[in-house]
């Protein structure tokens, strides 16, 4: 498996790195968990101001960081910069805020007295994607070290410059050896690495087939696991949207990322009195995007994160029009070098269109026009996805009435779906399990363990 920069805007291999052998693989297990067992008993202040640091660290070198997310898969220089800094504020929001999120949860029994004391796990795998090379794994590492935790990170293998960077980090915020550790490693070692009786939890963000893969693995072996997969989220318009607010919001929700987010904005569903209406403007904005070099402060769409993944995209719209779709805008690759794909918008997509149930990882938009509210659900939640959805309504009571029948983990009301360090982050149904961000991020890697004193009339 190779490890390499390939700079998508113009398809070119920039560094190649070799993986990590057998016998630095072991040295950083062992590391680690020798690490652990004195990180589990450090104090939270000194956690808290091990992030603190980190967080300055992304603050003080924000453009040079984003320089590198933008050089290895291709997000817009402005967009990555802002990724630096959500990652710094996940950073303090965990050293703010993890011992009160910890503390001992007081019980009041029948009999006796108890308490919940909350306790690291140990030695953590983090699997993580190239989309947001820095905020996935702050999201990952910031709740779990602050938990008392070590991690291991095995990130994508196109974006080792980052996870390099994030290692350097670390260290240069002082964070002992085997604390944070980066691995540059091919799957089969992946897979033998979850197998290893020093690893108690493995966290993945990725594909459907990954994260089957991982579970299967994990449960193998009796590990907890967290996934966040893929999604198909669905931004449904009503009667009595603002339309003009809606259209600039649905752009941002599809195009954010040059459309590579998990929780983008990807099926558009309009109420027919509406519909016409929504759709010529959300066209004309979409063909109105600036497609160019990601650095340029005029570019509002980007490339992709790699050739193959606009091979993909392109053939997912053919396959689509093969199977009835029909193309309003775009549907072709940018007549450019580098892994360009122009905005588009399919229409009339069937159930019976071979694409229906798919994600579309890229700027590609798919309209439906529905009779009423009930319909909108309907569609929203025939989907094997369940990660993150919109609805827009100038009636925030009906906004909730919506939300509350859209099967997914999170909905936004008026917004499309979003991250921030004080919101839980997750799906349901086929967006896998668990929760990141918030206090939620802290209690999936963490034993929740009873402790109970007896009376001296205790009858049990």
């Amino acid at each position: 498996m190779a490890f390499q920069t390939i700079n998508p805007t113009i398809n070119a291999v920039i560094k190649s790195f070799d993986e990590t052998n057998d016998a630095a693989l072991e040295k950083s297990v062992a590391q680690a968990t020798t690490t652990f067992n004195e990180w589990k008993n450090t104090d939270y202040q000194t956690r808290s101001q091990l992030l603190y640091t980190v967080a300055g660290l992304l603050r003080a070198k924000r453009r040079e960081l984003a320089q590198t997310i933008t050089l290895e898969m291709g997000k817009l220089l402005v967009h990555a910069e802002g990724e630096i800094k959500l990652s710094a504020e996940i950073f303090d929001y965990y050293a703010k805020n993890a011992e009160s999120f910890l503390a001992d949860k007081i019980l009041n029994p029948v009999h006796g007295k108890a308490l919940i004391r909350y306790s690291p796990v140990g030695i953590l795998l983090g699997i993580q994607p190239w989309n947001f090379p820095f905020y996935q794994v702050a999201r990952f590492a910031a709740p779990n070290l602050m938990i008392g935790n070590t991690v291991l990170v095995k990130h994508a293998a196109n974006v080792p410059q980052c996870a390099m960077a994030i290692e350097a980090l670390f260290i240069e915020a002082g964070a002992p050896l085997g604390l944070y550790t980066n691995l540059l490693l091919p799957i089969p070692k992946v897979t033998k690495l979850i197998a290893d009786k020093r690893i108690r939890g493995i966290s993945l963000t990725g594909s459907e087939i990954a994260g089957a893969s991982v579970a299967t693995e994990a449960g193998k072996h009796i590990k907890k696991s967290v996934l966040e997969l893929g999604g198909s989220d669905a931004f449904i318009i009503l009667e009595d949207a603002d339309i003009d607010k809606a259209v600039d919001w649905a752009v941002v929700g599809r195009i954010n990322n040059n459309g590579q987010c998990c929780v983008a904005s990807k099926r558009f569903i309009a109420v027919e009195s509406i519909a016409d209406e929504f759709l010529e403007k959300f066209k004309n904005k979409l063909a109105a995007l600036v497609v160019g070099d990601p650095v340029d402060p005029a570019t509002n769409l980007g490339p992709l994160c790699t050739e193959a993944a606009a091979v993909k995209i392109a053939d997912q719209v053919k396959r689509a029009v093969d199977g009835g779709a029909k193309i309003l805008l775009g549907g072709k690759r940018v007549d450019r070098e580098g892994a360009f794909m122009q905005a588009t918008i399919l229409t009339d997509v069937a159930p019976e269109n071979p694409v229906f149930y798919e994600e579309f990882f890229g700027p590609v938009a798919l309209f439906f026009k529905v009779k009423d509210e009930a319909a909108a659900i309907a569609l929203a939640n025939d989907s094997p996805y369940g990660l993150g959805g919109s609805v827009f309504t100038q009636d925030i009571e009906r906004g909730n009435r919506v939300a509350n029948q859209i099967d997914t983990g999170m909905v936004f009301i008026n917004h499309p779906t979003w991250t921030q360090a004080d919101l839980p982050f997750g799906g349901t149904k086929g967006s896998g399990y668990g929760r990141e961000m918030a206090q939620l991020g802290l209690d999936e890697f963490v034993n929740k363990k009873l402790i109970r004193v007896s009376e001296l009339s205790d009858p049990f």
